[in-house]
């Protein structure tokens, strides 16, 4: 099977399998997030990005090997809906940015700084601080030693433009800021993107639009 990255609330998951790693994409909830459940192959033990919403859904595609843990990748409520029950149910151990844990509301048992290092089974995934769309957004980069890397951007990135700032121009600056300096200029093209909703994209598909958006300022 193909991977498109294109998912429904309500419907299947699509699964990206890669040689060391099977990345599951599911909508899940009102605001339509995206939740990622990351699958070692060598060793099976699993992550969860953004338990959004939807805890039933998200347990039933983890299913019975459970998971090691959990990344939050921003305070923001959509993207933690479901975190109490899935860790209550799993005893998974919680990963958030230092500066955004203090806005969830279930502990962070692992506070996450820029480039830093959260393992599932054999395959590391490096931490990107981004700061704008929330103060302690976290990217998630999955470098790849046998193909592009994969990037988990949150609301950080999206196909068509950076996460919502909320119309404050310091907040979209520091935004397309680490954007950049952190994501476009560290990582080549062929970067996929896994963002916190809608469809997936590639660095190089977006690396164009970049003046646009700060000429438009969103």
């Amino acid at each position: 099977m193909t991977y498109s990255g294109t998912v429904k609330v309500g419907g299947p998951a699509d699964v990206h399998e890669l040689t060391d790693l099977m990345i599951s994409k599911v909508a899940v909830g009102p605001m339509n997030n995206n939740a990622y459940l990351l699958r070692c192959r060598a060793t099976g033990e699993q992550l969860l990005i953004d338990a959004a919403a939807e805890a039933g859904v998200l347990l039933r595609l983890i299913g019975e090997d459970g998971i090691a843990s959990v990344v939050t990748t921003h305070r923001h409520g959509d993207h933690w809906q479901a975190l109490a029950e899935v860790v209550a149910a799993t005893g998974a151990r919680t990963y958030a940015g230092r500066y955004d844990a203090e806005g969830i509301p279930v502990p962070t048992d692992e506070l996450v700084e820029d480039g830093g290092t959260i393992r599932v089974g054999q395959v590391t995934l490096t931490a990107r601080h981004l700061t704008g769309h929330t103060p302690g957004s976290v990217a998630l980069v999955y470098d790849d030693p046998h193909g592009a890397p994969h990037l988990f951007t949150g609301d950080c990135l999206f196909p068509g433009g950076v996460g919502n700032t909320h119309k404050d121009p310091e907040a979209f600056a520091s935004l397309l800021h680490d954007v950049e300096t952190k994501l476009f200029d560290r990582l080549p093209d062929e970067t996929w993107v896994y963002p916190g909703h809608g469809h997936d994209t590639t660095l190089g598909a977006e690396r164009p639009q970049l003046p646009r958006w700060r000429e438009r300022g969103w």
